[in-house]
């Protein structure tokens, strides 16, 4: 990612996945999030890696017995995403070519996005649309 300190984004998903490395494989593959960094303990288990998507990042890992977050976050629910895309279409079609679980087709929606939704490997729930919400100043 490129830019100043003031254009990087100041909020980053986390999600935690039993196959970590599977979700980088869809997310990249299907969904066409840029591997910026990856970190594999000795075993090649993969403990943090971070994935762009225009100037947004979303930070990953794998479920680890005896890790603080994946302790932290034991019991929670699947996770929604939602990331801004230019054409739904376009990247809804990317997504069905490599298999991935469309919940909701591109659609238009009342405040204008066109939205598609779709199940990553494990249960989250990913939203990519059109649809750009305001900034507070």
């Amino acid at each position: 990612m490129t830019g100043t300190r003031a254009a990087r984004p100041t909020l980053y998903p986390t999600l935690l996945y039993a196959d970590a490395r599977a979700a980088i494989t869809q997310l990249t593959t299907a969904f066409g999030f840029t591997e910026h960094a990856v970190y594999e303990d000795e075993d090649g288990t993969v403990v943090h890696a971070e994935l762009a998507y225009g100037n947004g990042m979303v930070m990953l890992g794998t479920k680890r017995p005896g890790s603080r977050f994946s302790e932290a976050m034991a019991g929670a629910g699947p996770a929604g995403v939602y990331v801004v895309i230019q054409d739904a279409d376009a990247h809804h079609a990317r997504a069905v070519e490599h298999g991935a679980e469309i919940l909701m087709p591109p659609t238009d929606q009342e405040h204008g996005s066109r939205d598609y939704m779709a199940r990553d490997v494990e249960g989250n729930v990913w939203s990519f649309g059109t649809y750009v919400p305001g900034v507070p100043d």
